[in-house]
C-alpha cells in the first residue's frame, strides 16, 4: 500500500470515529431533556390548621365560614322574627345618624331603634297642659306614651304620681329609660322626662315642645330633683 493510500485510510477512519462520538454526545443530551413522569403515589403534606393535601388532587377545606348577616338572620329566625329589610336598615341607620348629632354621641351607641323611632315621631310636637295627642301633649303624658310603646310599662298620669312610683336613682347611675324629675315652681314634682345617654334627656318642653335637653342646662340643672327607675 502506497503512503498516499495509507494516509487516506487513516483520515476516513478518524472522520467516522468522530461522527459516532458526536452522535453519542447528542443522544446523551437529549435523554437528559426528557421529562420525568410525576409520581404522586399517595404522598401527603400537612399545612396549617391540620388541612392535608394529597399532591396531584384538588382538596377543599372542611372549615365553614359565616357572615355577620347570616348570623343575624339565623338569630332572627330562631327568635321567631324576620330579618330587617333593606328599607328598615336604611331607616335605622338614618335615625342613628340624625340623633347622634342631636345627642352628641357616636351613632353606633344608639342601639334602641324603637326609642329613636318614637323620638322622631313626636319630635317638635307642641306642649299644652293636659294634652295627650300629637296635636299637643304635656310632659307626663309624653313619658306615659314612650314608656308604654318602647318599654311596655304603664305609668300613672301625673309627674308627681310617676315620681312616687319610682325607685330613686342617683344622677351618676342613670341609664337609658330611667325617668328624670324636676320642680319648675311651687312644691313637689312638676316636670318629668326620659333619660337617654350622654347626660341628655327627652321631654315635652313648654317652650320647644318634644325635644332633647342636657341635664347641665342652666335652666334645668337647678330644678333637677332626682332620677327614678321602675321598681
Amino acid at each position: 500500500m502506497s503512503a498516499k493510500s495509507y494516509i487516506v485510510c487513516c483520515y476516513l477512519l478518524l472522520v467516522f470515529s468522530s461522527c459516532k462520538t458526536v452522535r453519542n454526545l447528542v443522544n446523551k443530551d437529549q435523554s437528559a431533556k426528557k421529562p420525568t413522569p410525576k409520581v404522586y403515589a399517595n404522598e401527603k403534606r400537612e399545612f396549617i390548621n391540620g388541612i392535608e393535601v394529597t399532591l396531584g388532587t384538588v382538596t377543599t377545606t372542611k372549615h365553614k365560614t359565616t357572615s355577620t348577616a347570616t348570623t343575624a338572620n339565623k338569630k332572627a329566625n330562631t327568635a321567631g322574627g324576620n330579618p330587617p329589610t333593606k328599607a328598615e336598615l336604611e331607616k335605622a341607620n338614618w335615625l342613628q345618624i340624625k340623633y347622634a348629632i342631636v345627642m352628641d354621641t357616636p351613632a353606633e351607641a344608639l342601639t334602641n331603634i324603637p326609642l329613636l323611632e318614637q323620638m322622631d315621631k313626636w319630635w317638635g310636637t307642641r306642649y299644652c297642659i293636659g294634652g295627650s295627642t300629637m296635636n299637643c301633649i304635656d310632659c307626663s303624658a309624653f313619658t306615659q306614651v314612650i314608656m308604654r310603646e318602647v318599654y311596655n310599662l304603664q305609668l300613672p298620669r301625673t309627674a308627681q304620681e310617676q315620681f312616687n312610683l319610682m325607685q330613686p336613682i342617683a344622677i351618676d347611675e342613670l341609664e337609658e329609660g330611667d325617668l328624670v324629675f324636676f320642680n319648675t315652681g311651687g312644691r313637689g314634682i312638676s316636670h318629668v322626662g326620659i333619660y337617654l345617654q350622654n347626660n341628655k334627656f327627652l321631654h315635652a318642653s313648654t317652650s320647644q315642645g318634644v325635644t332633647v335637653t342636657d341635664l347641665s342646662d342652666k335652666y334645668w340643672s337647678p330644678k333637677f330633683r332626682g332620677g327614678g327607675r321602675m321598681r
